[in-house]
């Protein structure tokens, strides 16, 4: 899997198949979060050309195109420094987004994804990587049998989603 598995550095010329996957596969696990399936304030904050502008010039902000074979198949976001409590920035690196097109979960690739991650952690010294995920659903039992420990708890923090689905847990691996 691995030699078929490529992570593509977004490029102004990829917005649109990033705007289009990334919306994709969001929309495909998460629209029972918003009242009606309504996901658009999400998308509207994550998944403009105005929005990969602005991440995009920040050399803080890592942002990709995932591709099994030659199809692209998710995205992925971190943030290279981001302090989670006591852990400084320095020390920590944030994972914002990872989403895969639900066709194509279950293939090895999350765990591709977080490889990929904690090698470029690796690289520029970090001792930690963190991320948040819902409280609900399988993306939690992912994280946790590939090393995660619970840190705290937080919200999805768009106060129009529904209510009993915004609890999350901040989840944290040692590298």
């Amino acid at each position: 899997m691995t030699d078929i598995i490529r992570f593509e550095p977004l490029t102004t010329e990829k917005y649109s198949t990033y705007i289009t996957i990334g919306t994709k596969a969001y929309d495909q696990h998460y629209l029972h979060l918003w009242p009606d399936g309504d996901s658009s304030s999400y998308i509207q904050n994550s998944f403009t050309d105005e929005v990969l502008v602005k991440e995009a010039s920040d050399a803080n902000t890592h942002l990709f195109i995932i591709h099994l074979k030659k199809s692209p198949v998710g995205i992925l976001k971190f943030t290279q420094d981001k302090s989670l409590g006591h852990h400084s920035r320095k020390e920590s690196l944030y994972v914002d987004k990872i989403y895969i097109l639900k066709e194509a979960t279950g293939m090895g690739i999350g765990k591709k994804v977080l490889q990929f991650i904690i090698l470029r952690a690796k690289e520029i010294n970090k001792k930690l990587i963190w991320l948040d995920t819902m409280q609900k659903g399988p993306a939690l039992n992912f994280y946790l049998k590939n090393g995660f420990e619970m840190q705290g708890e937080t919200k999805v923090p768009f106060e129009n989603a529904l209510e009993e689905e915004r609890p999350m847990y901040i989840l944290k691996k040692w590298i």
